[in-house]
């Protein structure tokens, strides 16, 4: 996914259309090691998990660091076990999630330790950067519908299931974040994710 120059082979056009079937074929062929699976399935999910990254991150360049990480770890990966029956996608955008989330925590211990922030809720933002206008790629319904059971909630659980989920906060966090008490947070948090999971029962394979 890098060449020996380093620069990155993640293809920047628009996704290519993937069925179940040949989702489960080219899963088959990774099994087998076959090299050029790899490559189809690159070309067809990385638009979609890099505009992913990019909403999450806020950053072009690390996104596209991610995804090329968990492309790589999808190599590595025992296909007979946590991306079993046939499920790559959702375990590709599973995996781009936390990789993320990852990313975020780094950045704010290493803020927190260049003594950068004055008081809570100083540099964390509420929302995410913008999303990007990729409703038509393959895989991006989940991304969306996801946005819009969220949009459903009251706009205090939004801010608390956007922290929660999206930069990866603990609750503690949340609490501090938005300077409430932890219980309020818990109860927040509890109501929203029970209204998540009925709007979003149908995929819930594609969440963590």
């Amino acid at each position: 996914m890098v060449n020996e120059g380093g620069a990155s082979l993640i293809p920047r056009g628009p996704a290519r259309h993937l069925t179940l079937e040949r989702e489960r074929g080219l899963r088959q062929r990774l099994v087998a090691r076959d090299e050029r699976a790899l490559a189809e399935l690159i070309e067809s999910t990385s638009p979609w998990l890099l505009g992913v990254a990019q909403w999450m991150l806020g950053d072009s360049q690390e996104a596209e660091d991610v995804v090329q990480e968990v492309f790589v770890r999808l190599w590595h990966q025992d296909l007979t076990g946590d991306a079993g029956e046939g499920r790559v996608v959702p375990w590709l955008l599973r995996v781009t999630r936390t990789r993320c989330i990852d990313r975020l925590r780094r950045r704010r211990r290493r803020t927190l330790y260049e003594g950068t922030l004055s008081g809570p809720g100083t540099d964390l933002p509420i929302t995410p950067p913008q999303e990007p206008n990729e409703a038509a790629t393959p895989g991006w319904h989940v991304h969306r519908a996801i946005h819009e059971a969220l949009a459903t909630l009251p706009t205090e659980q939004q801010r608390v299931v956007q922290l929660a989920y999206f930069m990866g906060l603990s609750q503690s966090e949340v609490a501090e974040q938005l300077q409430l008490p932890l219980g309020t947070v818990k109860t927040r948090t509890r109501l929203a994710f029970a209204q998540l999971r009925t709007l979003l029962a149908p995929m819930k394979e594609w969440l963590i």
